[in-house]
C-alpha cells in the first residue's frame, strides 16, 4: 500500500476521534436541555462512537506496520479486529439503551425545550452523515475494513437521529409521552441489527474470504490479457486480508520453454494484475505442459 494512502487512512481515523467527541457533546447537550430518553439513547450510541474511533485508529496504525519475521504477510488483518470490536460495542450500546428506556416506560414524560434539543441533535446528525460519507468513500477506495465499519456505524447513527426526531415530533404533537421510551427501544433494535452486520462482515474477513465476484472478474481479465506464451492458467485462488489481496494460480507453459522466458510471462502477469489491483500480492506456480491435467484455457 503506498505511503500516501496509508497516511490518508491514518489521518481520517485520527479526525474520526475528534468528530465523534464533537457529536457526542452535541447529543449530550440535546439530552440535557430536554430530558428525553430517546435523545439519551442517541447520545449513548455516540459515546460508543468515540471508543470505536479510538480502537479504529490504533488498529489502522498497527495494520500499517510492514511485514516482519513473525508476520511475513503483514499486519493488515488487524483492521478486522477493530471492526469486530466496534460491532460488539454497538450491541452493548443497544442493550444500555433498552435498560434506560424500560425504566421510563412506567413514568414517561414529554421532553422540555424540544425545539432547541431537536435542533442541536439535527446538527450532530448532519455532521455524522457527512463524515460517514467521507469514511466509506475513502474506505472503499483504499480497501480499509476499519474505515468502512466506522462509516457504516455513523450512518446507523444518522438513521437513529432521524428516527428520534420523527418520534419526538409525533410525541409532542399527540401528547403521548410514552412514545419517547418506545422510540428509544425501536432505536436499540436498529442499532442491534447494524452491530450484527458489522460483526458478521468482519468475521467473514478473518476467515480468509475470497474476493468479491467483480474483483475476481477483473483478475481473470488481467490474467487473460497477459498470459501470452503460456498454454493455460488454472487453480485461481484469492483471499482478502484487510487492504491486502492475495492471489495464487498455476501457469502451464510448453515443456521446452526456458526458465527465463517463463519468468518473463510471470512478470507480465504480475504487472497486469497490479495495474488493476494495486497492492495485491501475487504467487504464481509454473508447470511444464504434460505433467498434470490442466484447467480451462484462458483467452490469449
Amino acid at each position: 500500500m503506498p505511503a500516501r494512502a496509508n497516511s490518508s487512512i491514518k489521518r481520517l481515523a485520527m479526525w474520526s476521534i475528534a468528530v465523534a467527541i464533537g457529536v457526542m457533546a452535541l447529543k449530550l447537550a440535546a439530552w440535557h436541555v430536554t430530558g428525553s430518553i430517546a435523545l439519551l439513547s442517541d447520545a449513548m450510541e455516540s459515546t460508543v462512537n468515540v471508543i470505536a474511533a479510538l480502537v479504529a485508529f490504533f488498529a489502522i496504525s498497527y495494520a500499517q506496520k510492514p511485514a516482519d519475521a513473525d508476520h511475513p504477510f503483514g499486519h493488515s488483518k488487524a483492521e478486522y479486529f477493530s471492526a469486530v470490536i466496534e460491532g460488539v460495542l454497538i450491541v452493548v450500546a443497544a442493550l444500555l439503551i433498552v435498560h434506560e428506556a424500560a425504566g421510563a416506560l412506567f413514568s414517561p414524560t414529554l421532553p422540555e425545550a424540544p425545539a432547541l434539543g431537536l435542533g442541536i441533535n439535527m446538527i450532530a446528525a448532519a455532521l455524522n452523515g457527512l463524515w460517514a460519507f467521507l469514511l466509506i468513500r475513502a474506505g472503499r477506495e483504499h480497501r480499509s475494513p476499519a474505515l468502512i465499519a466506522d462509516g457504516r456505524h455513523l450512518y446507523s447513527d444518522v438513521v437513529t437521529s432521524l428516527g428520534v426526531f420523527a418520534g419526538l415530533v409525533a410525541a409532542l404533537a399527540t401528547g403521548y409521552a410514552i412514545l419517547d421510551p418506545l422510540l428509544a427501544i425501536a432505536v436499540a433494535g436498529n442499532i442491534l441489527w447494524e452491530g450484527w452486520k458489522v460483526i458478521s462482515s468482519s468475521v467473514d474477513g478473518l476467515m480468509d474470504r475470497a474476493v468479491d465476484p467483480a474483483d475476481e472478474a477483473v483478475i481473470r481479465q488481467a490474467i487473460a490479457e497477459n498470459a501470452g506464451g503460456s498454454v493455460n492458467v488454472h487453480d485461481l485462488k484469492t483471499r482478502q486480508a484487510g487492504r491486502m489481496t492475495f492471489i495464487d494460480f498455476h501457469v502451464v507453459v510448453p515443456a521446452e520453454m526456458t526458465v527465463s522466458v517463463s519468468h518473463e510471462i510471470c512478470d507480465r502477469l504480475e504487472e497486469g494484475i497490479h495495474a488493476v489491483l494495486p497492492g495485491s500480492r501475487v504467487t504464481i506456480h509454473v508447470e511444464p505442459e504434460g505433467v498434470r491435467p490442466h484447467g480451462v484455457k484462458v483467452s490469449i
